[in-house]
């Protein structure tokens, strides 16, 4: 099945097999083939089958936990096949492991979940890679998830190796969490990875209240709530651009840099790494009602378009003028040494603390990414302390628990420059316990502890 165009009708041979089924694959298909993320291409791919409603749901579901559970699937898969799986055809692989998560993780009966599967492969690949995945996918029914990991993790089994099988992580990144992670936190940290996250949105100060989303108030954050379905944008408020779908460690990371005491001037506030612009919106709607003004920068030019329509619904709010957004490299922006009174940089990460929101991220990554990341961690950071006054704060925060993106990052730029004090941030966060990051005074926020992305927070001040 050739993947249908944006805005037509799937081609006939794809309408002859189980619709929401197939539109499942097509995310699979979009992320190995284009490096997509899921959440983005799947609404285009729903509308272009005409899914909604409970087709909607289970096609969703199907995509995002085949994704999230594909390295245990594998696993198993390898356990089914005669030949290494390098040597399945990947169009035949994609729908081997979505058959897997319909047999192993929901309550599709085995009949059902077989013989759509074989039909998704006869119509893409062919009759006679149809009747290899009757056989491999008979082979996986006869034996629950459970036994499955029991089976592939024998006792003897490593911790990390057995840890990357039943919870589906590479082995790199549970030996990065490992060591980040509280003591025998470990698969409570890697479950929670593999379980999607509820919608939280979040009430722009000035422009929308939390009275008036729907939903439950947030644990900590004083601008969230979280809900229980539906679509977002269906609400007023958030369709307006007066709020907006953010997750509470999130909201936490700007109210801690608006709430951070400082002395003396208050009026001009900086986002060093604004892109997509949720967290700036937030901050900037805090910063008008303080009578501040935000400069928003971000160096990619369509992520910079997104911060400026995230900031538009307050352009015109609070008596600082309406913030603005540059499009420059936050390491050397075009911006006065010393200028600003209250800096966030939440910097370029692994995103490893946000696995459970990104399925995919967790295959795309690799051990290598991290050593360029911290370098410009590095050096996004000492920009950032250019950039803030004396007695001014800048807040550090990364989606990653990974210690050399955090705590590392802090104690190399700030050892031995007497000129900047870390501060204890987690006073900052309301109600959070049990969170402490691995500098004191620092914050580590984590899915399985706080129900939030695994945020770091770090607060600095120049003396």
């Amino acid at each position: 099945m050739s993947q249908p165009r944006r805005g037509r009708r799937p081609p006939a041979s794809s309408r002859r097999v189980d619709q929401p089924r197939a539109a499942a694959l097509d995310v699979l298909r979009a992320v190995r083939t284009e490096d997509a993320y899921a959440n983005l291409v799947l609404p285009g791919i729903l509308a272009r089958y005409d899914l909604s409603g409970r087709d909607a749901a289970f096609a969703t579901g199907l995509a995002f936990g085949t994704i999230r559970r594909r390295g245990t699937y594998d696993a198993i898969l390898a356990a089914s096949i005669d030949r290494g799986l390098r040597k399945v055809e990947a169009g035949v692989l994609d729908v081997l492991r979505l058959g897997c998560h319909q047999l192993l993780s929901m309550r599709v009966p085995e009949h059902a979940a077989i013989s759509t599967s074989v039909d998704l492969v006869r119509a893409t690949v062919g009759h006679g890679a149809a009747g290899f995945a009757n056989a491999v996918l008979r082979t996986v029914s006869t034996r629950d998830l459970e036994a499955w990991v029991v089976e592939l993790t024998p006792p003897d089994m490593p911790e990390v190796e057995r840890a990357a099988i039943a919870h589906s992580h590479p082995v790199w990144v549970v030996e990065q969490l490992h060591a980040a992670a509280p003591d025998d936190d470990l698969d409570a940290l890697l479950a929670a990875d593999n379980v999607s996250p509820r919608v939280t949105l979040v009430a722009r100060p000035g422009l929308a209240t939390r009275e008036e989303l729907p939903g439950t108030p947030t644990r900590y954050s004083p601008y969230g709530v979280v809900v229980d379905g539906g679509d977002p944008a269906t609400v007023p408020a958030v369709a307006e651009g007066r709020a907006g779908v953010q997750d509470e460690g999130s909201q936490l990371v700007a109210h801690a840099l608006a709430a951070a005491p400082l002395a003396g001037p208050d009026h001009t506030w900086l986002d060093l790494c604004a892109g997509p612009g949720g967290k700036a919106a937030l901050l900037a709607a805090i910063a008008a009602q303080r009578g501040a003004r935000l400069v928003a920068v971000e160096q990619h030019l369509h992520r910079a378009r997104l911060v400026q329509r995230a900031l538009t619904a307050g352009a015109e709010e609070g008596g600082g003028g309406g913030p603005l957004v540059l499009t420059a490299d936050g390491t050397m922006p075009p911006l006065r040494p010393a200028a600003f009174d209250r800096i966030l940089l939440d910097a370029p990460c692994s995103g490893l603390g946000a696995l459970r929101r990104r399925p995919e991220a967790r295959w795309r990554r690799s051990a290598d990414d991290l050593v360029a990341l911290v370098m410009l961690q590095r050096q996004l950071l000492r920009s950032a302390l250019e950039l803030v006054r004396p007695d001014g704060v800048v807040l550090y925060a990364t989606c990653s628990p990974v210690t050399i993106e955090t705590g590392d990052v802090i104690s190399s730029v700030t050892r031995g420059r007497g000129d900047v004090v870390v501060e204890d941030v987690r006073g900052l966060l309301p109600g959070v316990e049990h969170a402490d990051g691995p500098v004191p005074g620092t914050a580590q926020l984590w899915p399985h502890r706080h129900g939030t992305d695994a945020m770091f927070l770090a607060l600095l001040r120049r003396a």
